[in-house]
């Protein structure tokens, strides 16, 4: 059987327990902490600024790696970091992209405009690097009408742009980039680094 439920008032039950029960005051001016306890902490991501990696400095050695293009007669080749700096002075720069509006108006039309000074400063190589595949390399330099003077070749694989450090995670973007690189020019003197500019926060 059921006992029935023993209802009490207030007056009724402070009388019973004084020590026990008490009422609680609203105005008390007292501050009493509030303690939350989380089982983990909180994180927090965005995805408004890209992801910039730290990148090869002054005085480093440049990792070798392989890069693909096409030459003058329409054959796919592949050259290596090495051969493209040792005993060699040369510039090598970067784009997040072939075709994307400021690589392809201002970026490598600029280097393609100054490569005649620079060789009669003795810079025996240009390159371009993209992590774009050779054939939308190809495509890119008929496009600009680009001659030999500067090489587009490409990292398709992204695996020279991770070794150097210069990654550019755009996969938050619309357009779906997907990582890219930094955009950078370095110039370099028998594979060692002697002035390096980079990029910041995607300003060209």
């Amino acid at each position: 059987m059921d006992t029935p439920t023993r209802r009490m008032t207030w007056s009724a039950a402070k009388k019973e327990s004084p020590d026990i029960v008490k009422k609680p005051s609203f105005h008390s001016k007292q501050k009493v902490p509030c303690k939350f306890h989380h089982p983990k902490p909180l994180k927090f991501s965005t995805t408004a600024v890209p992801k910039i990696s730290a990148a090869i400095s002054v005085g480093d050695k440049l990792p070798d790696a392989t890069l693909s293009y096409f030459d003058s007669s329409d054959e796919l080749k592949t050259v290596s970091i090495s051969e493209l700096t040792s005993n060699k002075k040369a510039i090598l720069f970067a784009v997040p992209g072939a075709f994307t509006p400021t690589c392809s108006q201002k970026h490598l039309p600029g280097f393609v405009e100054k490569a005649g000074e620079l060789k009669a400063k003795g810079v025996d190589t240009i390159a371009c690097i993209s992590i774009n595949d050779a054939f939308v390399m190809k495509a890119w330099k008929k496009d600009l009408n680009v001659g030999d003077e500067v090489l587009l070749l490409s990292d398709g694989n992204g695996d020279f742009t991770k070794a150097i450090g210069c990654e550019l995670d755009l996969s938050d973007k619309p357009i779906g980039l997907g990582v890219r690189s930094r955009r950078y020019a370095i110039y370099v003197e028998d594979g060692i680094v002697k002035i390096s500019n980079l990029e910041e926060g995607g300003a060209f």
